[in-house]
């Protein structure tokens, strides 16, 4: 079988034309055993994916995902791995199956991909995460150790001191002779973890194709680049909209992806020749960088019982609760804002949407002539409880002084 290229087929039966020991990676992401047919549409509706996930039985299920593991296995290097990405609905029969077929000191981690979501229509606890499997064939599996910074809260002059056990087994800092610290050798971060956060595709991202359970591409690179390097060949037997291939085409490694939907196949192949690959500014800046709220402007919002909103000049805010079954925007007033200007922006960021009430937070005093004219508005202003001492404090100085 050709690298580089993508096959219509039952996994197992292409599986079997595959050479054996050939293989550096095998990544699949199967059917969840959801007993659904999970279907999406192209953001411009010309084209309908699905594919069909409901089985008559768990073993006819598990005699699927089986019979691809014990090819994975022949087709695997003595150095190479296996990746199996799979969900709470069956993962504790899967770990059974990848135990019987690789054994259980082949077990390597249980990689929790976790990810943001933004509602949760059921019952229970909010599903945020996927599991994904990593088995090697042997114990001289191939791994490139990857490092990832420091917590804030890391103590790094402590870090880069050495240790030593005591008689007892108690960790202290290493000293010389003369008592001094002994400092240790450079530190390159903390080895990449077993919980990884990568987003979600976004629903507007350009890699989004419209394929159901498409998976990001930063996710599969950063599988291919723990296990193979350059020139290593990767397989993908439910290959889907082919992201895998994607990801392992753009880091210079051959692949092989499977799959039995000729529209699936059709659909990798475009992207292939696309090269869509959406960059995380999540992951470039950090959670943080999306924050621009000061510590006050969140104290405020949080003692009105406001849940605060980032990167939007009219809408700091909405209340948890909301009034006659709709939602309510708040405004704070910024330092260099008339209290005009603060409604202005408020109003505009509510055109089109009827909200049944509107509150500003006004945070400083109005001088004479600083609202020429009042704008017409159905908002509700309340004072900080800094502009309320403020004023009071002023109250007391002018009845003070006699005023």
């Amino acid at each position: 079988m050709k690298a580089n290229k993508i096959y219509v087929g039952n996994c197992i039966e292409r599986l079997t034309e595959i050479e054996s020991n050939s293989v550096d990676l095998v990544y699949f992401d199967p059917p969840f055993f959801t007993q659904k047919t999970h279907s999406l549409v192209t953001r411009d509706d010309s084209k309908k994916y699905e594919f069909r996930d409901s089985w008559n039985s768990l073993d006819d299920y598990l005699e699927l995902i089986e019979s691809c593991l014990f090819e994975c296995n022949r087709i695997l290097k003595d150095t190479g791995s296996v990746f199996l990405h799979c969900d709470k609905i069956a993962s504790h029969y899967i770990r059974v199956s990848l135990d019987k077929v690789f054994g259980m000191k082949n077990f390597r981690s249980e990689i929790i991909w976790s990810y943001k979501r933004w509602s949760n229509s059921k019952k229970g606890l909010l599903n945020s995460h996927q599991n994904i499997y990593f088995y090697s064939k042997t114990k001289n599996f191939k791994f490139n150790q990857y490092y990832t910074d420091y917590a804030p809260t890391t103590n790094l002059d402590q870090i880069l001191q050495d240790r030593q056990k005591t008689s007892k087994g108690k960790s202290v800092y290493k000293t010389d002779e003369n008592g001094k610290v002994v400092l240790g050798k450079e530190k390159k971060g903390v080895p990449l973890s077993d919980t990884w956060e990568i987003p979600y595709l976004n629903p507007k991202a350009k890699e989004r194709v419209g394929y159901p359970t498409q998976k990001p591409v930063l996710l599969l690179n950063q599988i291919i680049k723990i296990v193979t390097d350059k020139g290593d060949l990767v397989v993908d037997p439910f290959c889907g909209s082919g992201t895998t291939c994607v990801a392992a085409k753009s880091m210079d490694r051959y692949f092989i992806g499977i799959d039995t939907s000729q529209d699936a196949v059709h659909l990798a192949n475009h992207r292939l020749e696309e090269m869509i690959i959406t960059d995380s500014a999540l992951l470039k800046k950090g959670s943080k960088s999306y924050i621009e709220k000061t510590e006050y402007d969140t104290a405020l919002l949080k003692s009105i019982d406001a849940l605060p909103v980032q990167r939007n000049s009219g809408i700091d805010g909405f209340l948890k609760k909301h009034f006659q079954e709709k939602p309510v925007p708040v405004k704070i007033q910024s330092d260099y804002e008339t209290l005009n200007d603060a409604i202005e922006k408020l109003e505009r960021a509510c055109i089109g949407k009827e909200y049944n009430l509107k509150i500003i937070i006004q945070t400083r005093k109005e001088t004479i002539g600083n609202r020429l004219f009042e704008l017409i508005s159905d908002i509700r202003i309340i004072k900080s409880d800094k502009l309320i001492i403020e004023e009071m404090k002023e109250e007391i100085t002018m009845h003070t002084k006699g005023v």
